[in-house]
């Protein structure tokens, strides 16, 4: 009687952590779906370093953790492909790419580069730990959240990295 009783537990905790795990990955699908379709906003906070900008991205999602979850890659592509606007005493910063046709070009870099746990990762950490300020969670409809995350992407080693690879020509290639 004990054997099946310990059996029957270890079965349903078993089933538990599967329902768990398939949960999460049908998350991170969607939250990747939501990021092909790159909806966001990037403004400057502030220069850390030099090379390093804080960031805050304003993600549109169908769930605040999903925005969360989404406002690091959303960073990245921002100072790759868009730059972003200078605000007060912060200067602007030009796309590290010049082509708008580059991330069609070169699909399956940029895939695996954006992927969860991908390279982009590398040059991009969040400023407040997850922590979002009351103004930067903003509900747009009953399905839709407009959250500020804040932030740092190291755009020099970032530059350095796709140079690399071949992505982008290098600062002293010439013209």
């Amino acid at each position: 009687m004990k054997n099946i009783i310990k059996y029957t537990a270890v079965l349903l905790l078993a089933v538990f952590a599967f329902a768990n795990v398939s949960y999460a990955q049908k998350g991170r699908r969607k939250a990747d779906k939501e990021t092909v379709q790159w909806r966001y906003e990037v403004e400057p906070t502030g220069e850390a370093t030099q090379g390093t900008y804080q960031l805050k991205v304003w993600t549109y999602a169908k769930t605040a953790e999903t925005a969360i979850a989404q406002a690091k890659k959303n960073a990245v592509h921002a100072v790759i492909f868009k730059g972003f606007p200078a605000k007060g005493r912060i200067q602007g910063k030009h796309a590290l790419v010049k082509d708008p046709e580059l991330e069609k070009k070169e699909e399956k870099f940029f895939e695996e580069f954006f992927e969860d746990g991908g390279t982009f990762q590398k040059y991009v950490f969040e400023v407040q730990n997850g922590a979002i300020a009351p103004g930067d969670r903003i509900r747009i409809s009953k399905k839709e959240y407009k959250i500020g995350v804040i932030v740092s992407v190291n755009s020099a080693e970032l530059r350095k990295y796709l140079e690399s690879k071949g992505i982008i020509r290098s600062l002293d290639s010439g013209f």
